[in-house]
């Protein structure tokens, strides 16, 4: 039998807790810019329906914003107890976003509520407005947390020596070289994720005909514009970023790729097994595509793995992550446009059951694909926890009961897990809209697409 130290659990119970706490933080950057939209089309198309969508969506948004924090404030309790040695140099080098996010958290909270509980009391424009900080305050913790993991994998503004920290400078820290293109990936990926969630939610009430089937149609029309658009914008910012690993992080976009030997004119491989002799079978090989993705042209060379230690290769098995990220962009693209063109073209016609399914499943596959993101960033630095300054067995806490602390979070997010669902389906089984339509003045028939 294996045996298994603090530094194996404490890496188990961070991805863990990573890996459920994404899925409420996608949601809750990506979802308020989706009731700023509906809200917004409501009120310049003078459509009640929209409106209904963004009061509608902004009532299960609140649940999730609760899970969000309590898995939020796991992440906080577990950088200090799993990872000490990391954080007596993160703690000082890249405290500011981490102080920041705290405020950019009070100002969405806060105007949140005040956006809930004035529907009727304000003229609806100015009730649109509250939306602005919410929507800035969610983005900005995004921004803020993004910078910290930015840091890891180009970490600046401080001097380490002796194991003492000098020189201090955050802002040079929190603006590292990888921030921009981290951001901008996290934030587009996070407001298409929403949407596809969304669509998929509007898709399936369509299926079964529950309740008004053109408010479903108009939610399907707004979130499948929004998430092709954000989708579109995520592969951009996904090419930019892959330019920035070809320079400053070879060895993370070489073990995603396969690619060994340093060279030029380099190909894409997609998928494939790897055997013991790094000889890669049964995948598909796209001719110059690597080269190009790397830096723009076929000639570009791409540092392959052989020139890196290999005591500091990340695990090769990132491969299927970063597939499995780029298939599911993919995907989510090509739905969009394809119902793009036949909302364009068959306005007049009921939507094909084989279109709705696939919108359906763009929902949890984009969720998926921010979890293959994120493992793939997150395992694809290894075995760095901070590049070029601390390993992550060198970060980890000596101390035992780890493994007894992750069955207990792995209970407290199972309990999460099911209070979130139990209360969304409550929010929403019982009503299908109608009573909100009544009261909104909406009567079947009253209003066309």
């Amino acid at each position: 039998m294996p045996t298994y130290d603090s530094v194996f659990y404490s890496r188990l119970l961070t991805e863990t807790t990573l890996a459920f706490h994404i899925i409420f933080a996608t949601i809750g950057v990506g979802v308020p810019v989706m009731i700023m939209l509906a809200e917004l089309a409501g009120i310049k198309r003078k459509d009640p329906y929209y409106s209904l969508l963004a009061r509608r969506w902004a009532r299960g948004f609140v649940i999730t914003v609760a899970i969000g924090v309590v898995t939020g404030t796991a992440i906080g309790l577990q950088l200090s107890l799993l990872w000490p040695k990391f954080m007596e140099i993160a703690g000082q080098a890249i405290a500011l976003p981490l102080f920041l996010e705290t405020f950019a958290f009070f100002i969405e909270a806060i105007f949140l509520g005040i956006y809930l509980y004035t529907w009727e009391r304000l003229k609806p424009m100015h009730h649109l407005l509250l939306l602005v900080p919410v929507v800035i305050g969610s983005s900005a913790s995004a921004f803020f947390i993004t910078t910290v993991n930015a840091f890891m994998n180009t970490p600046q503004g401080f001097t380490l020596k002796d194991g003492l920290i000098t020189n201090v400078q955050p802002i040079l820290a929190m603006f590292n070289p990888s921030m921009p293109t981290k951001v901008a990936h996290v934030l587009s990926s996070s407001y298409m994720t929403s949407a596809f969630i969304l669509a998929a939610i509007a898709a399936y009430s369509l299926i079964k005909k529950k309740g008004d089937t053109l408010y479903a149609k108009k939610a399907l029309k707004l979130t499948v514009t929004a998430g092709l658009v954000f989708s579109i914008t995520t592969a951009m910012i996904g090419d930019l970023s892959a330019k920035f690993l070809a320079q400053n992080q070879p060895e993370k976009l070489a073990a995603a790729e396969w690619h060994f030997e340093t060279t030029t004119n380099a190909p894409l491989i997609l998928g494939g097994i790897l055997t013991e002799n790094n000889e890669i079978k049964y995948a598909l090989k796209i001719p110059y595509a690597l080269s190009i993705l790397a830096g723009g042209t076929p000639g570009s060379e791409v540092k392959g793995l052989n020139d890196i230690p290999e005591d500091l290769r990340p695990p090769l098995y990132v491969h299927y992550f970063f597939d499995a990220m780029v298939a599911i962009g993919m995907f989510a693209i090509v739905v969009g446009l394809i119902h793009m063109w036949y909302s364009r073209k068959k306005s007049r016609k009921p939507y094909p059951k084989w279109l709705l399914w696939l919108i359906v499943v763009s929902g949890p596959l984009s969720m998926l694909g921010i979890q293959c993101g994120w493992f793939y960033a997150e395992v694809g630095r290894q075995p760095w926890i901070l590049r070029g300054y601390m390993k992550v067995a060198d970060a980890a806490t000596t101390a035992q009961n780890v493994d007894k602390m992750l069955l207990l979070f792995c209970l407290l997010y199972l309990v999460l897990a099911l209070t979130a669902v139990k209360v969304l389906s409550k929010l929403f089984k019982k009503n299908d809209g109608a009573d909100e339509l009544m009261a909104l003045g909406i009567f079947a028939g009253r209003t066309k697409e």
